[in-house]
């Protein structure tokens, strides 16, 4: 009898010491990629809607930098091939289907980039980032002393650009101008056949209507 009572509470020792050593269930809103509860849902929400700007501007760049290549190669097509009388009224017809097509690319901007943002990037931050993962960032992104750095940005992207501008122009303009010399040569273009091409370095274009025509 004392040696069935001895098994029996060695048993329940050993038992105890098994549930001891079982670790504790994590939360499943801690765990990254678990089906999101309504706050996650709500929490990524919040996350889309900060970066709503960034991806705005991501989309803006993206449908832009064409026409942005395009109005530079209209412009030293203007110097090169139209002549001087007619250059004033070309700009401003290429001006305006500039002004066109960025006013209809910026409404399909918005809508897109927003749709786009919740259906790709909001299953990604699901996948991701755990409920209290998600709390942590949003703390930060919301944080006063961010959006304040954020406020900056522009003035501070400015500053830089003007800085740097003023150092490095002396330095690189020669270099462009060597370059234009060097392909001007290898294409054959002398300065009295062809006006060589117009350096757009550290500068804003020039506008083509006011430039008189190379002899």
């Amino acid at each position: 009898m004392k040696r069935l009572i001895g098994m029996a509470l060695l048993a329940g020792a050993s038992l105890a010491h098994a549930q001891n050593q079982t670790p504790t269930p994590t939360p499943s809103q801690n765990i990254p990629g678990a089906p999101a509860s309504a706050a996650k849902k709500e929490l990524i929400q919040r996350l889309l809607t900060l970066q709503q700007p960034a991806l705005e501007s991501m989309a803006r760049d993206m449908v832009e930098g064409p026409a942005r290549q395009m109005a530079g190669d209209a412009e030293v097509a203007l110097n090169q091939r139209v002549p001087p009388e007619k250059r004033e009224a070309a700009v401003k017809q290429i001006q305006e289907q500039l002004r066109k097509y960025g006013d209809e690319s910026s409404a399909i901007v918005r809508d897109r980039a927003a749709k786009l943002g919740q259906s790709s990037l909001g299953p990604l931050l699901e996948e991701k980032f755990s409920e209290d993962e998600l709390r942590q960032l949003l703390g930060a992104l919301e944080a006063p002393a961010y959006k304040k750095f954020q406020q900056s940005l522009p003035d501070m992207t400015k500053v830089y650009a003007e800085t740097l501008v003023k150092d490095m122009q002396p330095v690189i303009t020669p270099k462009l101008r060597s370059l234009e010399q060097s392909i001007a040569t290898a294409l054959g273009i002398t300065s009295q056949s062809a006006p060589a091409p117009q350096s757009k370095a550290a500068k804003p274009p020039a506008q083509p209507a006011s430039r008189p025509a190379k002899k």
